[in-house]
This record gives C-alpha cells, sequence and structure tokens, in this order.
C-alpha cells in the first residue's frame, strides 16, 4: 500500500525441523500476523531458544540494527507486512522512535484491531481474500490517524530523500535540502524513527547489499562482494563487510552460506502469494527468509 507498505508478503512452510532464524535489520518495521504458531524470537540464539523469549502471535517490531533470532517450527503461515517508519503513527499510534530496537505483542501496540484482523486472516480461505482484509485494515488505520499529530515535515521529506537514494546520499547534503542543520537533523529524525540519519543510511545499503546477492544467486550468477559493495555505495569490500559485521552479527560470505538454499528458491514477495514447501522454513523477522542453526 503506498505510503503505508513497502511489501505484503505470506508465506506457507511445512514439514521441516525446528531451527534458528537470523532476522536482518531492515529499513521497515516489521508487522507480523501468524496463521497457527506463535513467534518465538530473542536478541541472541540463546535468548530465542531460551524460557525468556517473547512469543507472540502478532509481532510488532521497530528499526533495529543487530539481528534478532527466530525459532521455526515444522509448520508457519502467516503475513508480514514492511511498514514504512513515517507510517508507524498511522499503523501503530506511536512514533517509530517508540518502538525501535524491540519487539512487541501487536494488539498491545495498536489495539484490539490487529487482533480481530488476525482471527479474519485464520478464517479466510484463501490469499487473495488475506490480502484484501489487510488493505482494508492499513486503509482503516491511516483514517482512523487524521487527527493525529503528523510527521513533521522535515522528517518525512529526509526520510523520502533518504529512500531515493538507497543509503547513498551524504547527511550533509540531506541536512542543506531539508534546511536544518546537521545536528538538528539528527535530533528530530532519531526523535520520529529512533535512529538517526546516519544509521538508517546504512540499513538502506544492508538492504540494497541484500537483494543484489539474493538476486544473483537466485539467477545461478556468481556472487562477486566488491561489485556488491560498489553498486551498493560501499567504499570498497572491507567496508562491506565491516557493516556486516556491525549489522548482521557475521561475514557476507558466511550469510550467504546460511541463505543460500532460501536465497536460490522461487519465492514470492509483494501483494500475493503462492504456497510453497522451500528448501528451508522461513518466518519473516526483518527480512523473510534464511534460517541458522545454533
Amino acid at each position: 500500500m503506498p505510503g503505508v507498505a513497502g511489501a505484503v508478503v505470506g508465506y506457507d512452510a511445512r514439514g521441516h525441523d525446528r531451527a534458528i532464524h537470523r532476522g536482518l535489520p531492515s529499513p521497515h518495521l516489521t508487522l507480523v500476523l501468524t496463521l497457527d504458531e506463535p513467534v518465538v524470537t530473542g536478541w541472541s540464539v540463546e535468548e530465542a531458544s531460551g524460557p525468556s523469549a517473547t512469543r507472540v502471535d502478532v509481532v510488532a517490531a521497530g528499526l533495529h540494527t543487530q539481528p534478532a533470532y527466530v525459532w521455526q517450527p515444522p509448520r508457519q503461515s502467516g503475513i508480514q507486512i514492511a511498514v514504512h517508519p513515517t507510517a508507524a503513527r498511522a499503523v501503530f499510534g506511536v512514533p517509530a522512535a517508540e518502538l525501535c530496537q524491540r519487539t512487541f505483542e501487536g494488539s498491545d501496540v495498536a489495539g484490539p484491531g490487529l487482533g480481530r484482523l488476525r482471527d479474519m486472516l485464520i478464517e479466510s480461505p484463501g490469499w487473495t481474500g488475506r490480502f484484501a482484509l489487510v488493505r482494508g485494515f492499513l486503509q482503516d488505520q491511516v483514517e482512523r490517524a487524521a487527527d493525529r499529530p503528523p510527521v513533521r515535515a522535515e522528517v518525512a521529506e529526509a526520510w523520502r530523500w533518504l529512500v531515493r537514494r538507497r543509503g547513498t546520499g551524504r547527511i550533509s547534503s540531506l541536512a542543506d535540502h531539508v534546511l536544518l542543520s546537521p545536528r538538528q537533523l539528527h535530533a528530530v529524525f532519531t526523535a520520529e524513527l529512533g535512529v538517526g540519519p546516519k544509521r538508517f543510511n546504512r540499513l538502506l545499503r544492508l538492504q540494497r547489499a541484500k537483494e543484489l546477492i539474493g538476486g544473483r544467486v537466485a539467477r545461478g550468477t556468481d556472487v562477486d562482494l566488491a561489485d556488491v559493495a560498489a553498486w551498493c555505495g560501499y567504499a570498497d569490500q572491507a567496508h562491506l563487510t565491516r557493516d556486516f559485521g556491525s549489522l548482521v552479527g557475521t561475514s557476507p560470505a558466511r550469510w550467504l552460506a546460511e541463505e543460500h538454499g532460501t536465497l536460490a528458491a522461487e519465492g514470492y514477495t509483494g501483494d500475493h502469494a503462492t504456497e510453497r514447501t522451500p528448501p528451508k522454513p522461513s518466518i519473516p523477522a526483518g527480512d523473510p527468509r534464511g534460517t541458522v542453526v545454533p
């Protein structure tokens, strides 16, 4: 839905052993509505697989700059929505900053409407009807938010400017564009999204790198990390590797080895879905693909 979500993804995987999925940081907020098993997640493998794990049927997660980990059951199905951070006030009723680096039960944030939506999704017989329900819910949330305080205009424009440049824009140029000093820009951007513009730029670059790597693997072509780094605005391959280590918790080569089976598989993204049995199970948490064996 333009202005609210970057993608709506349906997933249905079954028949696999339990495993841990590494959910990568993303420039979107994550909303997941499960259709069967709850999402079991934590900020480490130990937390996700232990008694302190978060267990929710509706996931509302803010921007995060470290991987989240998810226990994946043998059967998992649901819908994931990649929510634009500037739409957090409309969808969740709070600025994205209030969700940053945390995972919530969605109904605790957005109210009982999300729980009712999940019930209707479970009862719906197919993906077409489920996506129509999601679109209707998001539209209703936007209309109800008309009287709420809007996102500050400079922040909304700064977010659009960064997204258009996919992580390659200079923050000094952005500050000039929105008529703020770099310090003012950092303050208002962080107050709304929970991360500053430089850190958000890193999330955009990482997203672009994941897309390029995944696309090349899916096509069966070689993955040249130096070439990926150049395309995504990194200074060099070492810069790409350092950012992966910081944000993903592992190197691009190790992540590629973890992801290879799923990234090479035929899947579905956007406002549609096709039931399938992928090489690895896949519950989204920031990124809807990949499995890590603890």
